[in-house]
């Protein structure tokens, strides 16, 4: 009888230390799967907006340049002058076109730091949001243009002086680019797709159709107060 008993009190006892091994076992596994998906997600996020932001640099970088050879074309051929033609190319102050959410997200919250968990990214990425700001400042708010109606005030405007900065800073955004692409093995492949997606969920819901939305709820009750100010002889 009591070998019989001891025999049931250890089944018994392996049977919960197998159930607790498993239960704790699935639920780190679960744990660790969410996490690894969270941290994809974010890093995603986090090298999307890179992206877009030297998307953006490199269109302002192509403006400058653009209007710096014209203005020597010009310069050796003065014929080639034409205020209407080219106003809207000479006249075109460099802006960058980004959404600071993601900043703001990843640089306030030490979750999403931690979440992340590698140091040496976090350092990229604040490196290259610093960049950007510095960008902003050097370049976009510094372009401030004179006139274009004159051949005088277009080979005046000095275009040489926000190139060679504009240049340098892209470089070296792009450098921790590239090096955070590298530390979380994220291709460009993979960041076009996640492009593709975060657009198709754009357009599922744009701006036309939330004011559709909000414009259609108010004309029902615009009509319904007209209705009734009408029966009160108010209309």
């Amino acid at each position: 009888m009591k070998t019989a008993t001891w025999k049931n009190f250890l089944l018994s006892l392996l049977a919960t230390t197998i159930s607790i091994v498993l239960t704790f076992g699935i639920t780190a596994i679960i744990n660790h799967k969410n996490e690894r998906k969270e941290k994809r997600e974010l890093v995603m996020m986090v090298m999307y907006d890179m992206s877009n932001s030297l998307q953006e640099i490199e269109s302002v970088n192509s403006n400058l340049r653009e209007s710096f050879d014209l203005q020597i074309q010009i310069a050796e051929d003065t014929s080639l002058f034409d205020y209407t033609t080219y106003l809207q190319l000479f006249s075109m102050v460099p802006m960058l076109n980004y959404n600071e959410t993601v900043e703001h997200i990843f640089s306030s919250s030490i979750e999403s730091i931690n979440t992340i968990g590698n140091v040496l990214f976090v350092e990229n990425v604040s490196e290259f949001y610093n960049l950007r700001r510095l960008y902003q400042t050097m370049i976009c708010d510094s372009s401030k243009y004179g006139s274009f109606e004159t051949l005088e005030s277009v080979l005046d405007n000095d275009y040489s002086q926000f190139i060679f900065p504009s240049e340098m800073l892209y470089q070296r955004m792009k450098r921790s680019f590239v090096q955070c692409q590298q530390m979380m093995d994220i291709s460009d492949e993979e960041i076009e797709t996640y492009r593709k997606q975060r657009e198709e969920m754009d357009e599922g819901m744009s701006v036309k159709d939330i004011t559709g939305t909000i414009t259609d709820s108010l004309n029902v009750k615009v009509n319904r107060l007209s209705a009734a100010k009408k029966k009160l002889n108010l209309l």
